[in-house]
């Protein structure tokens, strides 16, 4: 079993930073990709960022400048720091991330239960 955990999600006014994490856990043999999509109330989910093993990094246009997304290989730890928050940036907060479950697996696509961030005007 493979979890993907959330954590670090809240409300904050505009302008201003927060930081989310996601740990993953379970039976993992490796991972590959690792990603921050978010969706907002009435909207379809959008990729934030994603990230490599290897650490390179693609960031949608709208978080450019604003949001930065790192991992810890060595803690199967993906983290999306987000500064200059706007209210735009109100939204459900899903970690993914590509990996296999045994040398011998395809690799597949996990994702968590997500984490709310709110931005106040």
């Amino acid at each position: 079993q493979v979890q993907l955990v959330e954590s670090g999600g809240g409300l904050v006014h505009a302008g201003g930073s927060l930081g989310v994490s996601c740990v993953v856990s379970g039976t993992i043999y490796s991972i590959n990709d690792m990603g921050w999509y978010r969706q907002a109330p009435g909207k379809q989910r959008e990729l934030v960022a994603t990230i490599t093993t290897r650490g390179s990094i693609n960031y949608a246009d709208s978080v450019k400048g604003r949001f930065t997304i790192s991992r810890d290989n060595a803690k199967n730890t993906l983290y999306l720091q987000m500064n200059d928050l706007k209210p735009e940036d109100t939204a459900v907060y899903y970690c993914a991330a590509e990996l296999r479950r045994y040398y011998y697996s395809s690799w597949s696509n996990y994702w968590g239960q997500g984490t709310q961030v709110t931005v106040s005007s």
